[in-house]
């Protein structure tokens, strides 16, 4: 088979001529070698049997999204809540409403975007230099004294202040929980894993969905101090669960610490033998080594660099879809049904009713992982959200604004771009980031891609009140013709940029990206991490 080289040549040669054993004793290499079997042969089921510890903490490290999800919808939540309105607002005479400016919606909900941003750059440094485990305890500590601020907050320079501060551990959470997810369970859990992160995130935004729509009708303060200081239910109790959690044992093959590789791979489960754990890290070691062949750097930089800047382009568009798609109109769907002519209690109904499709969606979004693959589902699910945002936007045209058939219609669409978004675009992406970096950049990889998804959010957040503020463009549903546009840019990036990763080892990714395989050829390719040359890689049809 013919397979096109990539532009890092010397990277490529670096691989083809190396010594087979990739300087690890030729032990270790048999042993690296019936672990990529085992991983292989591995069903979905016998992963569950034999690591239900690695699935254990994986799920509950990935529960501090849920903080993260939950004040994104509770802020942005906030703007249409009367209460909040009339304490932080000013009044427009053309609604006979209190408002919330648009500069100050932009400016609270980047202060989030910008702290996030922080911490996802810190996160990669930290990580990398200290472990997960470390970096995890300490955010949760700073969150539980970060959280005082919004609650006591007296006006709006304060309330941004906290929650840029509040920002920094989420971005922390944000980046590590793939990650992780990704780095302490077998191929078989990987991408469920994963996608469990993004469940979190709708669970989290469920929760807040309930409880805004609890105190929809509150007038006093209470409305929305309460929901703030909700947010003290996580951070102890997980501080007191996660002081026991297993360090990822590719971070101590990283820091040649062999040894402790195979005990952690013990805790977590990994099938009860010594033999196992030692095969394990084998791989592990033999990944490291074929990885260091192509770059040794472990810096930000090196991720944009040779064969990993095809990688970090992967991420980061992955990532940077999310918002582009709609997700600043209907990901958090309140504030739409409001300007778009619902009352205020029926919104915040159908908010918390659309956030429950949103979880149902992710749990729908495993089984069609497993059996359509990643690319097949991103990019029909971007597809289709191009679809109904245009939609909205054409109700929008063709209807009086006081129309109520037409203000239901644009929401019962909004409703399905949720469900439709929490079954494809919203999930997979979890699932993209955990495979694609190389694992000695991943912890970098992870934080540079979720720092594009920051600041794509925060152009989105800036670009979308001025659109539907009543205050500002007063769009309304037309607002979906913008987004709507913008999703099919990025239907048309997936097309012929985002490569099918399902079924593959990291070292198997790692040969398939330093051969420069094609994106429609990854899926076809079957790879033999212990082959040298081109006979490493056959295309099947």
């Amino acid at each position: 088979m013919s397979i096109e080289k990539p532009g890092a040549a010397e990277a490529v040669d670096t691989l083809e001529t190396a010594p087979r054993s990739f300087a690890t004793p030729e032990k270790t290499l048999d042993l690296a070698k019936q672990a990529n079997l085992e991983e292989h042969e591995l069903t979905l089921r016998d992963a569950l049997r034999q690591y239900p510890r690695a699935v254990m903490w994986s799920v509950l490290l990935s529960t501090s999204i849920i903080m993260e999800g939950y004040d994104i919808v509770l802020m942005s939540s906030f703007f249409a809540q009367p209460a909040f309105s009339e304490r932080f607002g000013v009044y427009d005479p053309g609604t006979d409403k209190y408002q919330i400016t648009a500069t100050w919606q932009n400016g609270l909900s980047n202060a989030v975007s910008v702290g996030t941003m922080v911490g996802a750059f810190a996160n990669g440094y930290f990580t990398h230099k200290f472990g997960y485990r470390k970096v995890l305890l300490a955010s949760l500590g700073l969150i539980t004294v970060f959280i005082f601020l919004p609650f006591f907050a007296v006006n709006l320079p304060m309330l941004l202040v906290g929650e840029f501060l509040c920002g920094i551990p989420w971005g922390v959470f944000a980046t590590m929980a793939p990650a992780y997810a990704s780095e302490i369970c077998p191929m078989a859990l990987r991408g469920h894993l994963t996608v469990y992160v993004n469940l979190c995130w709708a669970l989290g935004q469920l929760i807040s969905a309930g409880v805004q729509a609890g105190f929809a009708d509150n007038p006093t303060q209470w409305a929305y101090r309460i929901p703030f200081a909700l947010q003290w239910a996580w951070p102890l109790p997980l501080l007191a669960v996660l002081w026991s959690a297993p360090e990822s044992p590719w971070y101590y093959v990283r820091i040649h610490r062999p040894d402790l590789a195979e005990k952690s791979l013990a805790r977590l489960g990994s099938s009860g033998t010594k033999t196992s754990a030692r095969e394990a890290v084998a791989m592990m070691i033999h990944t490291d080594e074929l990885e260091k062949r192509v770059d040794e750097g472990t810096s930000y930089l090196d991720c944009l660099r040779g064969v990993d800047r095809r990688r970090t382009e992967i991420m980061c568009m992955a990532f940077a879809a999310q918002p582009f798609c709609g997700s600043s109109m209907g990901g958090t769907p309140t504030y739409f049904f409001v300007q778009a002519g619902l009352p205020s209690a029926i919104s915040f109904q159908m908010s918390c009713g659309g956030l429950g499709l949103a979880a149902l969606g992710t749990l729908i979004a495993w089984w069609l992982m497993q059996h359509l693959g990643r690319r097949t589902l991103y990019l029909w699910g971007l597809g289709l959200l191009t679809a109904i945002l245009v939609a909205v936007g054409f109700i929008s045209v063709g209807t009086r604004p006081d129309s109520v058939a037409g203000n239901y219609a644009q929401a019962a669409l909004m409703l399905l771009w949720l469900f439709t978004y929490y079954l494809t675009v919203g999930p997979i992406c979890y699932a993209i980031i955990g495979e694609t970096s190389a694992t000695r950049l991943r912890t970098k990889s992870v934080c540079l891609s979720r720092i594009v998804y920051y600041a794509a959010q925060i152009v989105c957040n800036v670009v979308n009140p001025y659109m539907l503020n009543p205050t500002a463009g007063d769009w309304k549903g037309k607002t979906g013709f913008f987004w709507g546009g913008m999703a099919f840019l990025f239907f048309v990036w997936t097309y012929f940029r985002l490569p099918e990763m399902r079924g593959k080892t990291f070292e198997e990714l790692d040969i398939l990206f330093a051969r420069g395989v094609r994106t429609r050829d990854f899926a076809k390719t079957r790879v033999d991490a212990y082959v040298e040359g081109d006979e490493a890689l056959t295309k099947t049809e």
